[in-house]
């Protein structure tokens, strides 16, 4: 690798965060899977692709941080809403508590490093 290039981490820390984008978009009301990629993706690319997104909402729903319920569509077929549950509030609030720490030594560390 060159120095100057593009690493793999990016897309490492999407994957370790975008659970709880998704669950941070679901405090505002449902929405359903398009409604949810398209946010990811307009908010600088937290996923890759709707491809990436729905295995996430499935594993959220096995673990009891949302919960869904079927809707008709007037422009198409039925549509799954997702919605949090008192759990997925519990695991927001906390990862938001050690999100800031984390974010804060990382930005110390980065800061420190570039007053040398």
């Amino acid at each position: 690798m060159e120095p100057g290039e593009e690493t793999n981490w990016l897309p490492q820390v999407r994957r370790g965060v975008a659970e709880q984008c998704v669950l941070a978009l679901l405090t505002r009301g449902e929405k359903y899977g398009f409604e949810l990629a398209r946010e990811l993706g307009a908010r600088g690319q937290i996923i890759a692709s709707e491809g990436t997104l729905y295995p996430l909402l499935a594993r959220l729903r096995r673990n009891g941080l949302v919960q869904t319920s079927w809707r008709e569509s007037t422009s198409g077929p039925p549509r799954r809403y997702y919605h949090l549950t008192s759990d997925g509030e519990l695991a927001l609030a906390s990862f938001k508590k050690q999100w800031r720490v984390f974010r804060d030594a990382v930005d110390e560390i980065l800061s420190e490093g570039s007053q040398q």
